[in-house]
């Protein structure tokens, strides 16, 4: 009887009484999981939160906007992460000259300003070249967030856009 509490016996020729530990149950280790978890959601809905960007696409296709040579920047993403660029739009009557730079901070990024500060509210054409990667189109997609452009679209590479990109006078930049 090494579990249970003798007492004293009550009275002569009566049972000695048992005395029963009372059961106790200790809620710490739920009270732990509880703030463990709570902990876990708060930071993972905050994070969740900061990865989305805005992009609004429109509804479906509807009637050409016509569009200024001088206000058009014309961007076609190339392979190993290059850009290639050129100031208005690529038609039969201009040939634009090439010019081409990266993703730094010194590359698209300073050009995306200087465009800003040439031609206020200019139109960015985006186009993805057939050698462009996915990380491409985001990293331009950021750049155009950074720099505050309002107004720009992804626009469809056109054979127009690979004869420039064959023929390539370009200018480094």
């Amino acid at each position: 009887m090494a579990d249970f509490q003798t007492a004293a016996p009550a009275a002569c020729g009566s049972k000695p009484r048992v005395k029963k530990s009372a059961f106790r149950l200790d809620m710490t280790p739920m009270v732990d999981l509880a703030f463990l978890l709570l902990t876990f959601f708060m930071l993972t809905t905050t994070f969740a939160r900061q990865n989305a960007m805005d992009l609004t696409m429109p509804a479906g296709k509807g009637p050409a906007t016509p569009l200024k040579q001088s206000k058009a920047l014309t961007l076609i993403l190339g392979k190993d992460s290059q850009v290639h660029y050129f100031f208005g739009l690529n038609d039969a009557d201009t040939k634009p000259t090439l010019r081409t730079t990266t993703f730094s901070a010194a590359g698209l990024r300073q050009v995306l300003l200087d465009r800003q500060q040439q031609q206020p509210a200019p139109f960015v054409l985006i186009k993805a070249g057939p050698d462009a990667k996915y990380r491409d189109l985001v990293d331009v997609l950021d750049e155009m967030n950074i720099t505050d452009q309002q107004q720009y679209a992804l626009v469809d590479f056109t054979p127009a856009d690979q004869q420039l990109l064959d023929y390539r006078p370009q200018v480094r930049h």
